[in-house]
């Protein structure tokens, strides 16, 4: 065999090899591709869900059955817009659908974080319901029908004075020491609690009011801002909880 024969010979087995070799490590890189892929959509997959949060629903003021299966909670602040939206218009459908039927139960959280004079209502919310749960419940709806303004010429609007709480108690004729009520508006009766309540809602880095949640679960707004996408996650909690 000529030299130049072999030369080629040669060339072609490294060329051969080189092209072996590469094809191999194309293999084993999509091989390392394709576990990888395989490996985040288990874990995706088997991902545990967020755990549920202790809730003193005992120590809340709660429209409904106390051992109702299915416990939602409204974490939100009595100056909210948003607030009143899902109080005035959800809340009274949960009510009918759920509440009324013994299935659910809704407490409400205080969390003051629109301006200084939400301090007080929520302090007036408390006052009311260390006198009366009932009579909470119709201080909730009154406070929220009567939002007033948040701004007045870039301004915020101090409106929920201790006066102005306890004049509307008397407006809505609520069973209610009205003295008492101003008394724990003025003197911060209860602030510990509501400190307590903030406490809480900033350790779970809820991102606003109204923050919902079902057995103690956060929902995302999308879902509890809209009442069928609620009551199709109230209904899974109730087939959850009869399992």
């Amino acid at each position: 065999m000529d030299k130049g024969k072999r030369k080629k010979e040669q060339r072609l087995k490294r060329e051969l090899e080189e092209q072996s070799k590469s094809r191999k490590m194309r293999v084993l890189v999509w091989s390392v591709a394709v576990c990888f892929v395989a490996l985040i959509a288990v874990l995706i997959l088997f991902k545990p869900k967020p755990g549920a949060v202790d809730i003193a629903y005992n120590k809340l003021p709660t429209l409904g059955k106390v051992d109702a299966p299915v416990k939602i909670t409204e974490v939100g602040d009595f100056k909210c817009p948003i607030c009143a939206y899902f109080g005035l218009t959800i809340t009274p459908q949960i009510k009918k659908d759920y509440i009324d039927t013994g299935k659910v139960s809704l407490s409400y959280q205080n969390w003051t974080i629109i301006n200084q004079d939400s301090f007080d209502a929520a302090l007036a919310g408390q006052a009311v319901y260390h006198q009366s749960n009932e009579e909470f419940w119709k201080f909730y709806d009154a406070i929220l029908k009567n939002q007033q303004d948040q701004h007045k010429q870039d301004e915020h609007v101090i409106w929920a004075t201790p006066e102005y709480l306890t004049n509307l108690a008397k407006q809505q004729g609520l069973k209610l020491n009205y003295d008492k009520l101003k008394q724990d508006i003025v003197n911060g009766t209860y602030k510990d609690e509501i400190n307590s309540q903030n406490q809480f809602a900033e350790k779970q880095k809820f991102s606003g009011t109204p923050t919902i949640l079902i057995n103690g679960r956060k929902l995302d707004d999308k879902t509890a801002l809209n009442y069928e996408t609620l009551k199709a996650a109230i209904d899974k909690a109730l087939q959850e909880a009869k399992g």
